[in-house]
Formats: structure tokens, C-alpha cells, sequence
């Protein structure tokens, strides 16, 4: 093998493997922040919090949606104040005023950054993708709860407020849906 040759597999490989690595990069990063809360990731939890402190926090919610997406979207309530580890329910309302069935997906974030990995859903409307009728009006609970360890971290446990940011996108309709739409049937959520 030549050096020219060495060289031009020895690149091709370096290329190959950056390509890969890229690929990976994406649910390597969702997976970080998941685990670490960084960027406002929230934690997920499949029960409720066992401990609650005397604490409380100040909970702000937000909703906005991508500018494409023709439903209209809003937290049910703008805030709450509950002790840090109880377990707490928030509704968001989102209505399809449009003559088409629309599906959305929400992703969320939490601010500041530094709570995101305290902040624990329970139950969201966000994991998984909804589907609104023409006309239809839905009420999404969110259950969730504030880790009582926020209070072993230094930077985390002096904040006293707490904001929850959904954002809506359009996304396109599920394999079932789209097929009981073109048969012209009713769809069902």
C-alpha cells in the first residue's frame, strides 16, 4: 500500500467515523439532558414524590406555539405556590378552530436552567402527540412535583420561582388517523 493510499483510507475513516458520530450526537445530547436537567430538561418519574418540605415554590406557566400551527393554546391557570416535593396538577387548553384534523406534539423547557433536573413530571401531555378534531377543545393535565433535593444544591435552592414553558408544533397525522380521515370516517382521539 502506498502512502497516498494509507493516507486516503485513513481519512475516508476519520470522515466515516465523524459522520457516525454526528448521527449519535442527538440522542446522546437528549439523553444528557435528561439525566442532568441542563438547558431546562425536566426529570421523569413514574410515581408521585414520597417527601414534602416546608418550602415553598412559586410555579409560572407559559404557553406558546409554532406561528404554522393553527390551534390556539394557553395554560389553564398563569401560576401556583406549593411546598417543594408536593404533588401538584396543571391544566393547559388547546382548541382547533380550523375545519381539519390537526395533530400537535409540545416540547417543553423549564427556566431557570438550574431547576430543569428538579423539576418532576409525573404524568404530561407532552409524551405524546395530540390530536385535535375540527372545533375540538381539549384540557391537558400536567402532573408533576418539585425534587426535594433542589435543597442539596447550592444554586438551585435559593430560587423561588420556577417557569414551565410548552411550546406546540404541527406535526403530521398518525398512520391511523390519516387512514380513518381518507375513508372519510369520524376520527377518534
Amino acid at each position: 500500500m502506498t502512502p497516498q493510499t494509507r493516507t486516503a483510507a485513513l481519512l475516508g475513516g476519520v470522515a466515516a467515523l465523524m459522520l457516525s458520530l454526528s448521527f449519535a450526537a442527538v440522542p446522546f445530547y437528549a439523553w444528557f439532558c435528561q439525566v442532568t436537567g441542563f438547558g431546562g430538561t425536566t426529570g421523569v418519574a413514574e410515581t408521585a414524590s414520597t417527601e414534602v418540605l416546608d418550602r415553598q415554590i412559586k410555579i409560572l406557566f407559559d404557553a406558546s406555539k409554532d406561528p404554522a400551527l393553527a390551534w390556539e393554546f394557553k395554560p389553564q391557570q398563569t401560576h401556583m405556590t406549593l411546598r417543594i416535593g408536593e404533588n401538584a396538577l396543571a391544566f393547559y387548553e388547546a382548541y382547533n378552530p380550523t375545519d381539519r384534523v390537526i395533530a400537535g406534539q409540545a416540547s417543553y423547557n423549564v427556566a431557570p436552567d438550574q431547576a430543569g433536573g428538579y423539576f418532576i413530571k409525573v404524568e404530561c401531555f407532552c409524551f405524546t402527540e395530540q390530536v385535535l378534531q375540527p372545533g375540538e377543545r381539549v384540557v391537558m393535565p400536567v402532573s408533576f412535583y418539585i425534587d426535594p433535593d433542589i435543597m442539596t444544591n447550592p444554586e438551585a435552592s435559593q430560587i423561588a420561582e420556577i417557569t414551565l414553558s410548552y411550546t406546540f408544533f404541527e406535526i403530521p397525522l398518525p398512520d391511523a388517523q390519516a387512514a380513518l380521515e381518507a375513508d372519510g370516517q369520524p376520527a377518534v382521539n
